[in-house]
């Protein structure tokens, strides 16, 4: 490789297997099997309650342990909104992050022997000192502000109050940029709040689901799931938008093929169908909306015959449909989606989605969208943090205005040094996410990379990201650790905690004891005066009336709601959040800062000839990159496949089971090999993988070049200028077979 300021170091054996074991490593035991020794009686059960940390779901659970005190299953708590006592796959297969022998076990600190980059394990004190050494002089030479978190899961809130005490904010998660941002902002500027997570549908009374871009079922959004089954039982219809025949297109009353790219044009459509049938509800729109009539000029272009020769979908499909929508109202959710960055214009199309949502009603009433509540737990009293000099978004330059939270991809850019910054960022902080499969554009990720002082890297496992670390702390996972109380809003409010069921592993510690003690170190005990986690908690619990020894018996507890305002009542006079306290079909907060008030169509790139786009999507069995070495869910699924329609098969010669490399358009070829998959179940423009693999750290033994790593051909990136998300549809591969890879790799 080219030689750099910083070099990718592979986690060798150093950290990976040189630390004796702390326990026994655990084999894992099928389900069934325990299932009938609990059942027999052969084994008396001892439970610990935790919530899930496989996804952001957190679903709520019991962990199960043998009378040798060794970890038999999980299971979900039947008390919790979130799961209804129900895990998915990946819930049940958490046990395989504890047992996985690949873990990170001791910290490491990068250092040079003879010349050559590598690691050496370290003590826990010399590490944090390493580190709190270094946040001082930067923060004396810099300022504060300059030290950043990238973070992911439970540990940013540890490790988020450290920064915050330190004199930092720039504290970003890549879920907003990269995943769920364009469709809060769309939703904020529209109905004054957002989705949150879990979503605020409220599938389980709906009447009909549209799904455009949204993989129920793939996904594996645990209490969605279970909700959409229920609906279906009930008779709902279900509309499925998918360039592919995904899991919910089966399930589905109408698949739309779409052209990718083209949604927005198909949305648009359905927009003029029931604004011009006049199937929207009148009273709805009349009381709470404003720019109705801006909005019915805006769409009379927009028919069913325009959007034809976009989207490729039949006029009367499409007129169909929207009257399924008009039936079903105002028990009726056009989905907004999760992952949702997709060509770079993607808070317009979430706008054009909140839109239709507001036109059938459905917002605030059963079988659209509920209206959550929150459990108020109190923060332990502590000093007020210091008021940073300069704000995250200064870094931005006074782009993404909208955004209501830090965008990840604005600080890395911000970190690569320019004339015209007064402060570029010096170092990184990187716990629980692999940015080199979370960031697209991976080299501009690196170029950020070796532009810093100081990388630390807080992790279980020895992905990507950690061979680009100066210091690598193993966290321990959530098995073995208190974290935060879980305080998701969902229909009524409710709390859930984590309780280690076991002692952490090797020599890995807890994100709560690791930022408690390097804020010791850097003179911020004052901002974390608790003895441990255990006295936070239950001084929290306390207050709320509960306590930690309760919660470790019940795992889950409901609060009733303060008001009865699940759903609008009917006639009830509501004030939105919006500048003009109406749900606001012309968007005053996107016209003031110069963007369209209302959605536009635009046409996008369409792929080279020979060439493919590249969609990538979801498995049930994963979560991400995060679970491709967890040897429980390996099992399951331990590679990507490409998905190839039969005519592009043909046309190549490529068969099911064939391997072959992808190029894309920028001439970037994957470090790895593809099984294909010939299938009627995508369209004949795209092809399709599940992302999260591909991984190039031959540590992850079970994940090491299985199949293909999509971010890595994700070279070209459009950034939503509303709010910074980056848009990854617009790349497009061609097939590279291997006697035409050697021979552009011996060229080069």
């Amino acid at each position: 490789m080219t030689s750099t300021r910083r070099q990718f170091i592979k986690i060798s054996a150093l950290g990976a297997g040189s630390i004796a074991l702390s326990g026994s490593a655990l084999k894992w035991t099928s389900a069934s099997s325990i299932l009938e020794k609990l059942n027999t009686g052969s084994v008396k059960p001892l439970r610990t309650p935790t919530y899930c940390e496989v996804c952001f779901w957190q679903c709520a659970g019991w962990v199960y342990k043998d009378e040798k005190g060794e970890i038999q299953k999980i299971i979900g708590n039947d008390d919790d909104p979130h799961c209804n006592g129900r895990f998915c796959p990946r819930g049940t297969g958490g046990v395989g992050q504890y047992t996985d022998t690949d873990r990170l076990k001791t910290p490491l600190i990068r250092t040079k022997i003879d010349g050559i980059e590598t690691f050496r394990e370290a003590s826990w004190d010399e590490a944090l000192d390493l580190i709190a050494s270094r946040m001082k002089e930067i923060k004396s030479k810099y300022g504060s502000e300059c030290v950043a978190l990238f973070t992911h899961g439970s540990g940013g809130s540890h490790f988020g109050q450290m920064l915050k005490a330190f004199g930092s904010q720039s504290i970003t998660a890549p879920s907003f940029a990269q995943c769920r941002g364009p469709r809060e902002v769309a939703f904020l500027t529209t109905f004054g709040d957002i989705i949150y997570s879990p979503e605020r549908t409220d599938i389980r009374d709906t009447r009909c689901l549209v799904l455009i871009g949204s993989h129920i079922g793939e996904n594996m959004h645990n209490g969605q799931i279970q909700e959409m089954s229920d609906a279906i039982d009930k008779g709902a219809t279900i509309i499925t938008v998918d360039p592919r025949f995904s899991t919910a297109a089966s399930k589905s009353k109408y698949w739309l093929p779409i052209k990718p790219s083209t949604d927005m044009a198909l949305l648009l459509a359905w927009i003029n169908v029931i604004i011009e049938n006049n199937w929207y509800d009148k009273d709805y729109v009349e009381r709470y909306t404003f720019g109705f009539d801006q909005l019915k000029e805006h769409v009379k272009p927009f028919t069913p015959e325009w959007s034809y020769g976009i989207t490729t979908i039949d006029p009367n499909v499409i007129r169909r449909t929207a009257k399924e929508m008009h039936d079903a109202s105002p028990a009726v959710i056009i989905h907004p989606g999760r992952h949702v960055t997709w060509y770079g214009d993607d808070t317009q199309r979430l706008r054009a989605v909140a839109i239709l949502n507001a036109l059938l009603g459905s917002w605030g009433r059963r079988g659209g969208f509920y209206n959550p509540a929150k459990a108020q737990v109190p923060d332990y009293p502590v000093p007020d943090f210091p008021v940073p000099e300069h704000l995250p978004m200064e870094a931005y330059k006074g782009k993404y205005k909208l955004a209501n939270e830090v965008v990840s991809n604005g600080i890395c850019d911000a970190t690569i040094p320019t004339p015209d910054q007064n402060c570029n960022f010096k170092i990184w902080i990187v716990n629980g996410t692999n940015l080199m499969a979370a960031l697209p554009d991976q080299q501009n990720t690196i170029k950020a990379i070796e532009s810093l002082e100081l990388l630390v890297v807080v992790d279980t496992m020895p992905v990507e990201i950690t061979g680009y670390a100066d210091v690598v702390l193993p966290e321990c996972t959530y098995l073995e650790r208190y974290d935060m109380i879980r305080k998701s809003p969902h229909r009524e409010p409710n709390i859930a905690v984590r309780v280690p069921a076991t002692e952490p592993k090797y020599n890995s510690k807890p994100a709560s004891w690791i930022a408690k003690q390097l804020a010791e170190k850097l003179d911020l005990g004052a901002w974390f005066p608790w003895t441990n986690i255990e006295e936070l908690l239950d001084w929290q619990l306390k207050e709320i009336g509960s306590s930690l020894e309760e919660m470790k018996r019940i795992g889950v507890k409901k609060f009733p709601r303060a008001y009865d305002d699940l759903y609008f009542t009917p006639g009830e006079d509501v004030s939105f959040n919006t500048n003009t306290g109406k749900i606001e079909l012309y968007s005053t907060d996107m016209e003031a800062e110069g963007f369209n008030p209302l959605p536009v169509y635009t046409p996008h790139e369409e792929p080279p000839e020979g060439f493919y786009r590249l969609i990538y999507g979801r498995a049930p069995m994963h979560t991400f990159s995060r679970t491709a070495n967890n040897p429980n869910l390996t099992d399951l699924m331990d590679e990507n496949t490409l998905w190839v329609n039969p005519k592009v098969a043909k046309l190549w010669g490529l068969s099911s089971g064939q391997y072959v490399k992808l190029r894309n358009q920028d001439d970037k070829l994957s470090t790895f090999s593809i099984k294909v998959r010939v299938t009627e179940r995508i369209r004949w423009d795209s092809v399709y993988m599940v992302h999260g693999f591909g991984h190039n750290n031959k540590n992850l033994s079970r994940a090491f070049g299985r199949g293909i790593n999509d971010t890595e051909l994700i070279t070209r990136v459009k950034i939503d200028p509303v709010m910074g998300g980056t848009g990854m549809r617009g790349n497009f591969v061609t097939f590279v077979f291997e006697n035409e890879t050697i021979g552009k790799e011996s060229e080069s």
